[in-house]
């Protein structure tokens, strides 16, 4: 593989560089299969990051050493790409939407190698959000195993009412459950999927908690509510993850989850990714169709 090379992505001029730098040493795995990567599951992710305000997990120098969250638009970045406006604790930031295959490439080859986007687009606005999300965190003593538990509780919590969710892994140790919606404030939503792991928590005690106090959560499950905040970001579907050896926030079926008895079952390489992609297709599609409103306060 070349060190460097440039490159046209759809009628965009690219120098992508230091392509044979291994980033992750427990593998040997290049940044060059990183860039691979991204432009082969492209047309699965891309949807699922269009018009929303990225943030990158950056790690120049690879994993094990220091990586940083970056926010904020990196320099030198090509004036082609788009930028949306997002709030923050200083007012409103400028900050990259990655729409398309020459944006993803450019910020993959700056060493993002994690994507992280929030439950809103540019479009509807930050305080009108288009999905639910819900984050499974096992604490020590519990694995994804337990995650998938909890996921079927919470399936079967949102189906009474009303609402289908598709689950992902975290790509690390847990798994994320999305819900499409109809745009809704974004408090509501908060306030919905909070009073939804706080009826798990008490209904089930033995194995979900909805506080994120460490000393809870042994042997059992966080349901984290809160990254349906405005200002919270979870890692997109299909990004990379900054794991020993690579690993992916991969779409999975409900009879994976269902039939789960050990989390190798569920933990995928980038290469094991691609695959179930060109076998069946994108998993999450229907997340991009689903037209679901948001249950009242009183259903």
């Amino acid at each position: 593989m070349p060190e460097r090379q440039v490159t046209e992505v759809e009628g965009r001029r690219l120098v992508l560089s230091h392509l044979d730098k291994i980033l992750w040493p427990a593998t040997g795995w290049t940044k060059g299969e990183a860039l691979y990567y991204y432009a082969q599951i492209a047309p699965a992710m891309l949807p699922h990051l269009r018009g929303r305000a990225a943030s990158f997990l950056r790690f120049p120098a690879g994993i094990g050493e220091e990586g940083f969250f970056a926010k904020n638009p990196p320099p030198g970045l090509p004036a082609w790409v788009r930028t949306v406006t997002a709030p923050s604790h200083e007012g409103p930031k400028q900050r990259v939407a990655v729409d398309d295959l020459p944006t993803l490439m450019t910020v993959a080859n700056g060493y993002a190698l994690e994507l992280h986007v929030p439950q809103w687009t540019a479009e509807s606005g930050p305080d009108a959000h288009d999905r639910l999300v819900v984050d499974l965190d096992p604490g020590p003593g519990a694995d994804l195993t337990h995650c998938c538990l909890v996921a079927l509780l919470i399936r079967d919590a949102l189906a009474a009412d009303g609402l289908v969710c598709r689950p992902k892994t975290s790509g690390s140790k847990g798994l994320h459950l999305y819900a499409a919606l109809r745009p809704a404030p974004a408090g509501q939503v908060s306030d919905y999927a909070r009073a939804l792991a706080e009826r798990l928590a008490r209904e089930y005690p033995a194995l979900v908690v909805s506080r994120m106090t460490k000393a809870l959560r042994r042997g059992k499950v966080f349901v984290d509510w809160s990254q349906n905040a405005t200002a919270k970001t979870t890692a997109a579907p299909y990004t990379l993850r900054a794991t020993s050896v690579p690993g992916v926030s991969a779409p999975v079926s409900w009879s994976e989850v269902e039939q789960c008895t050990d989390p190798a079952e569920l933990t995928f390489s980038p290469e094991q990714v691609l695959e179930r992609f060109a076998e069946q297709g994108d998993l999450l599609a229907e997340l991009l169709s689903d037209d679901q409103a948001l249950p009242g306060p009183d259903s």
